[in-house]
Protein backbone atom coordinates (compact mmCIF):
# COMPACT_ATOMS: atom_id res chain seq x y z
CA UNK A 1 0.00 0.00 0.00
CA UNK A 2 1.39 3.38 -0.97
CA UNK A 3 1.69 6.20 1.49
CA UNK A 4 -0.93 8.24 -0.34
CA UNK A 5 -3.48 5.44 -0.10
CA UNK A 6 -2.68 4.98 3.61
CA UNK A 7 -3.14 8.68 4.24
CA UNK A 8 -6.43 8.61 2.34
CA UNK A 9 -7.68 5.74 4.54
CA UNK A 10 -6.57 7.52 7.70
CA UNK A 11 -8.24 10.70 6.53
CA UNK A 12 -11.44 8.88 5.69
CA UNK A 13 -11.45 7.20 9.11
CA UNK A 14 -10.75 10.50 10.83
CA UNK A 15 -13.59 12.20 8.96
CA UNK A 16 -15.97 9.33 9.67
CA UNK A 17 -15.33 7.31 12.82
CA UNK A 18 -12.79 9.73 14.26
CA UNK A 19 -15.23 12.62 14.30
CA UNK A 20 -17.91 10.38 15.75
CA UNK A 21 -15.57 9.28 18.55
CA UNK A 22 -14.64 12.90 19.22
CA UNK A 23 -18.30 13.81 19.26
CA UNK A 24 -19.01 10.99 21.73
CA UNK A 25 -16.24 12.24 24.05
CA UNK A 26 -17.55 15.81 23.86
CA UNK A 27 -21.11 14.64 24.57
CA UNK A 28 -19.81 12.56 27.51
CA UNK A 29 -18.04 15.55 29.06
CA UNK A 30 -21.02 17.85 28.53
CA UNK A 31 -23.39 15.25 29.95
CA UNK A 32 -21.16 14.79 33.01
CA UNK A 33 -21.06 18.52 33.66
CA UNK A 34 -24.83 18.85 33.25
CA UNK A 35 -25.59 15.86 35.49
CA UNK A 36 -23.11 16.98 38.16
CA UNK A 37 -24.64 20.46 38.14
CA UNK A 38 -28.13 18.93 38.41
CA UNK A 39 -27.06 16.65 41.29
CA UNK A 40 -25.34 19.50 43.15
CA UNK A 41 -28.38 21.76 42.75
CA UNK A 42 -30.73 18.99 43.87
CA UNK A 43 -28.75 18.30 47.02
CA UNK A 44 -28.47 22.00 47.77
CA UNK A 45 -32.26 22.12 47.80
CA UNK A 46 -32.43 19.01 49.99
CA UNK A 47 -30.13 20.47 52.61
CA UNK A 48 -31.90 23.85 52.51
CA UNK A 49 -30.01 27.01 53.33
CA UNK A 50 -27.31 25.24 55.30
CA UNK A 51 -28.75 26.16 58.68
CA UNK A 52 -29.02 22.53 59.80
CA UNK A 53 -25.50 21.04 60.01
CA UNK A 54 -26.93 17.52 60.08
CA UNK A 55 -28.73 18.06 56.77
CA UNK A 56 -25.57 19.53 55.27
CA UNK A 57 -23.46 16.51 56.27
CA UNK A 58 -25.98 14.03 54.94
CA UNK A 59 -26.38 15.92 51.66
CA UNK A 60 -22.61 16.11 51.13
CA UNK A 61 -22.20 12.40 51.77
CA UNK A 62 -24.98 11.34 49.42
CA UNK A 63 -23.88 13.85 46.78
CA UNK A 64 -20.40 12.32 46.56
CA UNK A 65 -21.91 8.82 46.17
CA UNK A 66 -24.36 9.90 43.43
CA UNK A 67 -21.65 11.77 41.52
CA UNK A 68 -19.43 8.67 41.59
CA UNK A 69 -22.26 6.50 40.23
CA UNK A 70 -22.94 9.05 37.48
CA UNK A 71 -19.27 8.98 36.45
CA UNK A 72 -19.24 5.18 36.23
CA UNK A 73 -22.49 5.04 34.23
CA UNK A 74 -21.51 7.73 31.70
CA UNK A 75 -18.00 6.41 31.13
CA UNK A 76 -19.30 2.86 30.71
CA UNK A 77 -21.82 3.91 28.05
CA UNK A 78 -19.23 6.08 26.31
CA UNK A 79 -16.68 3.27 26.27
CA UNK A 80 -19.16 0.86 24.65
CA UNK A 81 -20.01 3.40 21.91
CA UNK A 82 -16.33 4.15 21.24
CA UNK A 83 -15.50 0.45 20.94
CA UNK A 84 -18.30 0.11 18.41
CA UNK A 85 -16.90 2.97 16.34
CA UNK A 86 -13.49 1.33 16.39
CA UNK A 87 -15.00 -1.75 14.78
CA UNK A 88 -14.65 -3.96 17.84
CA UNK A 89 -17.52 -6.40 18.33
CA UNK A 90 -19.34 -5.37 21.48
CA UNK A 91 -21.50 -8.49 21.89
CA UNK A 92 -18.68 -10.92 22.77
CA UNK A 93 -17.13 -8.32 25.06
CA UNK A 94 -20.38 -7.84 26.97
CA UNK A 95 -20.86 -11.61 27.20
CA UNK A 96 -17.31 -12.07 28.46
CA UNK A 97 -17.79 -9.20 30.89
CA UNK A 98 -20.92 -10.91 32.23
CA UNK A 99 -19.08 -14.20 32.76
CA UNK A 100 -16.13 -12.37 34.27
CA UNK A 101 -18.45 -10.43 36.56
CA UNK A 102 -20.05 -13.65 37.73
CA UNK A 103 -16.64 -15.18 38.44
CA UNK A 104 -15.48 -12.07 40.24
CA UNK A 105 -18.72 -12.10 42.26
CA UNK A 106 -17.94 -15.59 43.53
CA UNK A 107 -14.26 -14.85 44.10
CA UNK A 108 -14.64 -11.39 45.61
CA UNK A 109 -17.21 -12.10 48.28
CA UNK A 110 -15.60 -9.57 50.60
CA UNK A 111 -16.08 -6.84 48.01
CA UNK A 112 -19.74 -7.78 47.56
CA UNK A 113 -20.17 -7.79 51.34
CA UNK A 114 -18.54 -4.35 51.55
CA UNK A 115 -20.85 -2.92 48.89
CA UNK A 116 -24.01 -4.34 50.46
CA UNK A 117 -23.01 -3.15 53.94
CA UNK A 118 -22.10 0.27 52.56
CA UNK A 119 -25.48 0.54 50.85
CA UNK A 120 -27.36 -0.06 54.12
CA UNK A 121 -25.02 2.27 56.06
CA UNK A 122 -25.89 5.08 53.65
CA UNK A 123 -29.57 4.12 53.42
CA UNK A 124 -29.99 4.12 57.21
CA UNK A 125 -27.96 7.32 57.58
CA UNK A 126 -25.59 5.76 60.13
CA UNK A 127 -22.48 7.69 59.11
CA UNK A 128 -21.96 10.96 57.30
CA UNK A 129 -18.97 13.03 56.27
CA UNK A 130 -18.05 15.26 59.21
CA UNK A 131 -19.28 12.90 61.93
CA UNK A 132 -17.02 11.73 64.75
CA UNK A 133 -17.48 7.98 65.12
CA UNK A 134 -15.88 4.92 66.62
CA UNK A 135 -15.67 1.83 64.42
CA UNK A 136 -13.93 -1.44 65.24
CA UNK A 137 -12.10 0.18 68.15
CA UNK A 138 -10.90 3.10 66.01
CA UNK A 139 -12.30 6.59 66.48
CA UNK A 140 -11.97 9.66 64.33
CA UNK A 141 -13.54 12.21 62.01
CA UNK A 142 -15.26 10.76 58.94
CA UNK A 143 -13.54 12.25 55.90
CA UNK A 144 -15.03 9.96 53.26
CA UNK A 145 -17.72 7.30 53.09
CA UNK A 146 -18.74 5.28 50.04
CA UNK A 147 -20.08 1.85 49.17
CA UNK A 148 -16.77 0.12 49.90
CA UNK A 149 -15.11 1.79 52.87
CA UNK A 150 -15.10 4.55 55.48
CA UNK A 151 -12.09 6.84 55.87
CA UNK A 152 -11.39 8.13 59.40
CA UNK A 153 -8.78 10.62 60.62
CA UNK A 154 -8.01 10.43 64.33
CA UNK A 155 -6.89 13.19 66.69
CA UNK A 156 -3.20 12.53 65.93
CA UNK A 157 -3.82 12.96 62.20
CA UNK A 158 -3.60 9.25 61.34
CA UNK A 159 -5.91 8.10 58.54
CA UNK A 160 -7.74 4.78 58.97
CA UNK A 161 -9.46 2.92 56.11
CA UNK A 162 -12.26 0.66 57.39
CA UNK A 163 -13.99 -1.77 55.03
CA UNK A 164 -17.77 -1.63 55.30
CA UNK A 165 -17.99 -5.41 55.46
CA UNK A 166 -16.02 -5.46 58.73
CA UNK A 167 -18.27 -2.94 60.50
CA UNK A 168 -20.43 -4.56 63.17
CA UNK A 169 -21.01 -1.68 65.59
CA UNK A 170 -20.91 2.03 64.77
CA UNK A 171 -20.74 4.51 67.65
CA UNK A 172 -21.71 7.92 66.28
CA UNK A 173 -20.84 10.62 68.83
CA UNK A 174 -22.14 13.57 66.81
CA UNK A 175 -25.51 12.54 65.37
CA UNK A 176 -28.11 15.32 65.78
CA UNK A 177 -26.57 16.42 69.11
CA UNK A 178 -23.73 15.49 71.47
CA UNK A 179 -23.29 15.01 75.20
CA UNK A 180 -20.34 15.38 77.55
CA UNK A 181 -20.41 13.38 80.79
CA UNK A 182 -18.58 14.76 83.84
CA UNK A 183 -17.31 12.66 86.75
CA UNK A 184 -16.41 15.31 89.31
CA UNK A 185 -14.49 14.03 92.32
CA UNK A 186 -14.24 16.02 95.57
CA UNK A 187 -13.02 15.22 99.06
CA UNK A 188 -15.24 13.40 101.55
CA UNK A 189 -15.23 16.43 103.82
CA UNK A 190 -17.05 18.60 101.25
CA UNK A 191 -20.77 19.33 101.34
CA UNK A 192 -22.35 17.62 98.33
CA UNK A 193 -25.13 20.21 98.04
CA UNK A 194 -22.59 23.04 98.00
CA UNK A 195 -20.55 21.33 95.29
CA UNK A 196 -23.62 20.79 93.11
CA UNK A 197 -24.58 24.44 93.56
CA UNK A 198 -21.11 25.51 92.38
CA UNK A 199 -21.47 23.24 89.35
CA UNK A 200 -24.84 24.81 88.57
CA UNK A 201 -23.46 28.36 88.86
CA UNK A 202 -20.49 27.61 86.60
CA UNK A 203 -22.84 26.11 84.03
CA UNK A 204 -25.04 29.22 84.07
CA UNK A 205 -22.00 31.44 83.56
CA UNK A 206 -20.80 29.29 80.67
CA UNK A 207 -24.21 29.35 78.97
CA UNK A 208 -24.27 33.13 79.31
CA UNK A 209 -20.90 33.42 77.58
CA UNK A 210 -21.40 34.70 73.99
CA UNK A 211 -18.63 32.44 72.66
CA UNK A 212 -19.63 29.14 74.26
CA UNK A 213 -23.32 29.67 74.99
CA UNK A 214 -24.45 29.20 71.39
CA UNK A 215 -23.06 25.64 71.41
CA UNK A 216 -24.93 24.55 74.57
CA UNK A 217 -28.46 23.30 73.94
CA UNK A 218 -29.73 22.71 77.48
CA UNK A 219 -28.78 23.52 81.09
CA UNK A 220 -26.45 20.99 82.66
CA UNK A 221 -28.17 17.94 84.10
CA UNK A 222 -26.67 17.14 87.51
CA UNK A 223 -27.40 13.48 88.12
CA UNK A 224 -26.18 13.53 91.74
CA UNK A 225 -23.73 11.63 93.93
CA UNK A 226 -22.72 8.65 91.81
CA UNK A 227 -19.84 6.91 93.57
CA UNK A 228 -17.96 6.58 96.85
CA UNK A 229 -14.39 6.25 95.64
CA UNK A 230 -11.25 5.31 97.55
CA UNK A 231 -10.34 8.93 98.21
CA UNK A 232 -13.20 10.97 96.71
CA UNK A 233 -16.92 11.17 96.26
CA UNK A 234 -17.90 11.42 92.59
CA UNK A 235 -20.73 13.62 91.35
CA UNK A 236 -21.97 12.82 87.85
CA UNK A 237 -23.37 15.42 85.47
CA UNK A 238 -23.81 15.83 81.74
CA UNK A 239 -24.37 18.63 79.24
CA UNK A 240 -26.00 18.68 75.80
CA UNK A 241 -24.28 20.51 72.95
CA UNK A 242 -24.28 20.91 69.21
CA UNK A 243 -22.56 18.06 67.33
CA UNK A 244 -18.75 17.92 67.81
CA UNK A 245 -18.88 20.80 70.34
CA UNK A 246 -18.99 18.57 73.44
CA UNK A 247 -15.22 18.38 73.90
CA UNK A 248 -14.72 22.13 73.54
CA UNK A 249 -17.50 22.84 76.04
CA UNK A 250 -16.29 20.11 78.41
CA UNK A 251 -12.73 21.43 78.53
CA UNK A 252 -13.86 25.01 79.14
CA UNK A 253 -16.28 23.91 81.86
CA UNK A 254 -13.55 21.93 83.62
CA UNK A 255 -11.25 24.96 83.53
CA UNK A 256 -13.87 27.22 85.05
CA UNK A 257 -14.93 24.64 87.62
CA UNK A 258 -11.33 24.22 88.83
CA UNK A 259 -11.05 27.99 89.35
CA UNK A 260 -14.40 28.05 91.17
CA UNK A 261 -13.30 25.20 93.46
CA UNK A 262 -10.06 27.01 94.23
CA UNK A 263 -11.92 30.24 95.11
CA UNK A 264 -14.26 28.40 97.52
CA UNK A 265 -11.65 26.11 99.03
CA UNK A 266 -13.28 22.93 97.72
CA UNK A 267 -10.71 20.16 97.70
CA UNK A 268 -10.06 17.97 94.67
CA UNK A 269 -8.32 15.21 96.61
CA UNK A 270 -5.16 13.27 95.98
CA UNK A 271 -5.38 9.49 96.35
CA UNK A 272 -5.34 8.37 100.00
CA UNK A 273 -3.79 5.16 101.27
CA UNK A 274 -4.59 3.47 104.58
CA UNK A 275 -1.84 1.23 106.00
CA UNK A 276 -2.74 -1.71 108.19
CA UNK A 277 0.24 -3.07 110.14
CA UNK A 278 -1.50 -6.23 111.30
CA UNK A 279 -1.94 -7.72 114.81
CA UNK A 280 -0.52 -10.69 116.63
CA UNK A 281 -2.67 -13.29 118.42
CA UNK A 282 -2.77 -11.14 121.56
CA UNK A 283 -4.20 -8.17 119.67
CA UNK A 284 -0.97 -6.21 119.77
CA UNK A 285 0.09 -4.27 116.69
CA UNK A 286 3.73 -3.55 115.83
CA UNK A 287 4.93 0.01 116.24
CA UNK A 288 5.20 2.03 113.03
CA UNK A 289 8.19 4.34 113.32
CA UNK A 290 8.39 7.19 110.81
CA UNK A 291 11.65 9.10 110.65
CA UNK A 292 12.77 12.01 108.52
CA UNK A 293 16.32 12.63 107.44
CA UNK A 294 16.97 16.34 108.04
CA UNK A 295 20.71 16.17 107.49
CA UNK A 296 20.28 17.35 103.93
Amino acid sequence: MEISEYLEEVGAWAIGSGLQILLVIIVMLITLRVLHAFVNRAFRRIRGQGEDPEAVKRAETLKSIVNSLVNVAIFSVGLVIILGQLGIAIGPILAAAGVLGLAVGFGAQNLVQDVISGFFILLEDQIRVGDVVQISGTGGLVEKVNLRLVVLRDLAGNVHFVRNGTINVVTNMTKEYSRYVFDIGVAYREDVDEVMEVIRVVDEELRADPVYGASILEPMEILGLDEFGDSAIVIKARTKTLPIKQWEIGREFNRRLKKAFDERGIEIPYPHLTLYMGEDKKGRAPVLRVSQDVSS
